[in-house]
């Protein structure tokens, strides 16, 4: 199955386009929707799971038409938003048991046996009499895998899954996205570059609505190669750097700054290069 995007736009009513044109081909496994905040992510997954129309445009997945048949859409779709609401006094099994009820699964038995499979599959099993409300923030977060697996979806999409996950969380969340990756569609919206490189075989950059840069990880890395230049600098010359060559990231070490430029040959001298890495592909599809 396929998720194919076509000339997608959307105007909100205050002015603000928040897609522009956009156009994407998305297959089975882990796709990186890598962004910062503002750049229309959420704006294309809300539209992706069927909460909000676009101006223009078509989204299918395999022969759905996502715009027209969001019923149809619903039943193959789970979906973990960046602001995932819970009610805090319910325990997890009593609200997975509630969320199954409502994507449709009726029989008791059944419903039992999936809310107890999903549990054990995102380690929630021990802790699933706990209130919700007494969860860690990772463990709230692979709860709501656990909701966005119900009824064997095709297209899971997950909006900022692992903003505020200490290290440990992140690697666990990280674990289990790989493990549900594996046979359908998971879209991967996010303004961490390393959730990307560790997860995705593929992704796009998108910025002020629009689609910058298509392509897999590894080889968009490898066609940076020989085009990253590192400088330490003074404070005071940052504007001057900035303005003869294209500075594409800066950074405070050891009390110098650190810049990085893009520039297919050395700009001179006093430039090293680097081996790049998906911060600089990242950084250099942003920068003007």
């Amino acid at each position: 199955m396929k998720l194919t995007i076509k000339n997608l736009s959307k105007t909100y009513s205050n002015g603000l386009k928040a897609l522009d044109n956009i156009n994407m081909e998305i297959g089975n496994g882990m796709f990186g929707l890598l962004g910062p905040n503002g750049a229309g992510k959420s704006s294309l997954m809300r539209t992706i799971a069927t909460l909000q129309e676009p101006d223009s445009g078509t989204v299918t997945l395999g022969d759905i038409d996502v715009i027209k048949q969001k019923d149809e859409v619903r039943k193959v779709l789970g979906y973990l938003p960046q602001d995932f609401g819970f009610y805090p006094k319910v325990s997890a099994i009593d609200m997975l048991n509630h969320f199954a009820i409502l994507k449709g699964i009726s029989n008791a038995k059944e419903r039992r046996e999936i809310c107890d499979a999903l549990l054990n599959q995102t380690n929630l099993f021990e802790a699933r009499k706990r209130d919700i409300g007494d969860f860690s923030g990772g463990m709230r977060q692979r709860f709501g895998i656990a909701q966005a697996l119900l009824g064997n979806p095709k297209l899971v999409i997950v909006d900022e899954p692992t903003a505020g996950l200490d290290p440990m969380e992140r690697n666990r969340f990280h674990n289990l996205l790989s493990e549900i990756g594996e046979n359908i569609i998971v879209i991967l919206s996010t303004h961490i570059v390393d959730d990307v490189r560790n997860l995705c075989s593929n992704m796009v950059i998108m910025n002020q609505g629009t689609v910058l840069l298509t392509g897999k990880p590894a080889q968009t890395i490898e066609d940076m190669k020989g085009k990253i230049w590192r400088k330490f600098i003074d404070k005071e010359q940052l504007a001057e750097h900035k303005s003869n060559y294209k500075v594409i990231s800066t950074k405070v070490v050891e009390g110098k700054i650190q810049i990085h430029v893009f520039n297919t040959t050395q700009p001179d001298s006093s430039f090293s290069n680097v081996t790049a890495d998906l911060e600089d592909v990242y950084f250099a599809a942003i920068t003007n």
